[in-house]
C-alpha cells in the first residue's frame, strides 16, 4: 500500500508543468518512488531470507491448508496480471514509478510461486529442507530484482545516458535531416522520467543565415522528436572553424 500510493503521488507530480522553480519539469520524481520501491523489494528479500533460514536450523512440519495455497493461487494470478499491465503502461509511457510498482508487485508473484513449489515439493517428497531451501532461492532472485531497479533510479537521478539505441536514432536523425550543416559533435542524452533530454553542437557553414541555420536545427528538431516521442532537444550552432572533424557527419 505504501509503495502504491507513493507510486501514486510520483506520478501525479511528474505530471505538473514546467513552473519557475522547476524550469525543466517535475519528471525525476518518478525516481525518488522507484527508489522507495526498491528499498522495499530488498526489505522484503531480506526478511524472506532471514525466514528461510530460520526454517532450514530449526524444521518444522508443514501445515499444508489447501485453503491457504487456493488463496495464494488466486493471489499470485491477480498480482500476476496487475504488474504485467503495470510494467506494460509503464515501458510505453517510460514511467520509472510504474515499471517499479510492477517490479514490486511481480516479487510477490515470485514470492507466491516459491510458496507453492516449497510447500508442494515437501509435501509430495516429505524432504522438508525443499521449502527453506526454494524459499531461499526466491529470496536471492527478489533481492537482484529489488537492487537491479535501486540501481536504474539512481542512474535516473545521477543523469544516466539514453539508451544505445535511442542514441543510435539520435545520431541518425541528424545526419539525414540535417542537410545545409557539416557536422554536429559533443551529443549530449539524459533521462528524467519520460522525458529524453538531447543537446549537441551542430557545426553550419560560416556564411551561412541565422534563418538557414533555424531552419536546418527545425528539421533536426522535428525528425529527432517524431523517433524518440518526449525530447526536449537543444542545438548549439558554431561555425564552421570550429568543426572537430568528428563526431556526427551529416549526410
Amino acid at each position: 500500500m505504501v509503495a502504491a500510493v507513493a507510486a501514486f503521488i510520483a506520478v501525479s507530480l511528474s505530471a505538473k508543468p514546467a513552473d519557475r522553480n522547476h524550469p525543466y519539469g517535475h519528471h525525476k520524481v518518478e525516481y525518488f518512488a522507484a527508489v522507495l520501491e526498491g528499498a522495499l523489494i530488498l526489505v522484503a528479500a531480506l526478511s524472506i531470507a532471514r525466514e528461510a533460514w530460520g526454517a532450514y536450523v530449526d524444521p518444522k512440519p508443514l501445515n499444508a491448508d489447501w485453503r491457504g495455497l487456493a488463496v495464494n493461487v488466486a493471489a499470485s494470478a491477480i498480482n500476476g496480471l496487475w504488474c504485467w499491465l503495470l510494467i506494460g503502461y509503464g515501458r510505453r509511457n517510460r514511467s520509472p514509478a510504474l515499471i517499479a510498482d510492477g517490479r514490486h508487485l511481480l516479487t510477490d508473484v515470485v514470492s507466491s510461486v516459491g510458496v507453492l513449489a516449497g510447500v508442494g515439493l515437501a509435501v509430495v517428497t516429505g524432504w522438508q529442507v525443499l521449502d527453506p531451501l526454494l524459499a531461499g532461492l526466491v529470496a536471492i532472485n527478489i533481492l537482484w530484482s529489488g537492487w537491479s531497479l535501486v540501481t536504474e533510479s539512481v542512474g535516473g537521478l545521477m543523469d544516466a545516458a539514453a539508451a544505445p539505441d535511442i542514441q543510435e536514432k539520435i545520431r541518425k536523425a541528424v545526419s539525414t535531416h540535417g542537410e545545409g550543416a557539416i557536422e554536429a559533435h559533443d551529443l549530449r542524452t539524459r533521462h528524467a522520467g519520460r522525458v529524453t533530454f538531447v543537446d549537441f553542437h551542430l557545426v553550419v557553414p560560416g556564411g551561412m543565415t541565422v534563418s538557414d541555420a533555424h531552419d536546418i536545427c527545425d528539421r533536426i528538431e522535428d525528425a529527432i522528436e517524431a523517433d524518440v516521442p518526449d525530447s526536449i532537444v537543444t542545438i548549439h550552432i558554431e561555425p564552421e572553424e570550429k568543426a572537430k572533424h568528428h563526431g556526427i557527419v551529416v549526410l
